[in-house]
């Protein structure tokens, strides 16, 4: 079996299921073409409900359309046009830029942005098309959007469109500016708290001096002054006993 055949046998089974997103919003999309436009919203309120995510019904597709993941945060507005065999994945946003709306009307003058998506169009997860207010945003056949791409201009039929590569932090020059930052806070403190210790220190052993000094020469004074009367009283002591 050929790719092709195998990709139409997947997309019947897949058709199988009654209530997909994908039946739900053409079915609304019937609707709102009918004039029957409470049914029609009332039809996307119940998408919404089941799949979060927010299909307009205004918005024109072709019914081989492929919503990935049940249509996850899906978000596609009134301005926008799908061709055949387009494959959208979750969480991807369609919407045209709203035109100026000056003291508070909005201004006629420029129409509303609107996006263009031709045959086999496949848009990566999280990618974000934005048409330009006032303009005509065309996404050509066969192009491919990655994941997380921001595209407001056109897009040429069989390009790729990808996001700016993520940039890797390495580990290790986190972990050194930390550490120099750290020993730099802690050789700071060490030589505050040694300077204050040395002035201190210094302070006690000048007082210290002072006071001993002081204490010497009181002591010596007193001592020599004791020991002079000591003698004095022994020679008398001596003399009267030669007396006697």
């Amino acid at each position: 079996m050929t790719p092709d055949r195998l990709a139409l046998l997947r997309f019947k089974l897949t058709r199988l299921w009654l209530i997909s997103p994908e039946r739900l919003w053409l079915l609304s999309i019937a609707l709102q073409r009918r004039g029957h436009w409470v049914l029609a919203f009332s039809i996307k309120q119940l998408n919404t409900i089941l799949y979060h995510n927010s299909l307009a019904p205004e918005a024109s597709t072709s019914p081989d359309v492929r919503l990935g993941h049940y249509s996850h945060g899906i978000v596609i507005n009134r301005n926008v046009v799908i061709g055949r065999r387009v494959k959208i994945w979750q969480n991807v946003t369609l919407a045209g830029g709203r035109p100026p709306r000056p003291g508070g009307a909005q201004s006629s003058a420029r129409p509303e942005g609107e996006i263009i998506v031709e045959d086999g169009v496949s848009i990566g997860t999280n990618a974000v098309v934005i048409a330009p207010s006032g303009r005509t945003l065309r996404i050509g056949r066969g192009a491919r959007i990655g994941a997380g791409t921001v595209v407001t201009h056109d897009v040429p039929a069989g390009a790729t469109v990808v996001a700016q590569p993520a940039r890797v932090l390495p580990r290790e020059a986190t972990a050194e500016g930390t550490t120099a930052q750290g020993t730099t806070a802690e050789g700071t403190t060490a030589e505050g708290t040694t300077a204050q210790g040395t002035t201190a220190q210094g302070t006690t052993a000048q007082g210290t001096t002072a006071q001993g000094t002081t204490a010497e020469g009181t002591t010596a004074d007193g001592t020599t002054a004791e020991g002079t009367t000591a003698g004095e009283s022994s020679e008398e002591l001596s003399d009267t006993e030669r007396s006697r």
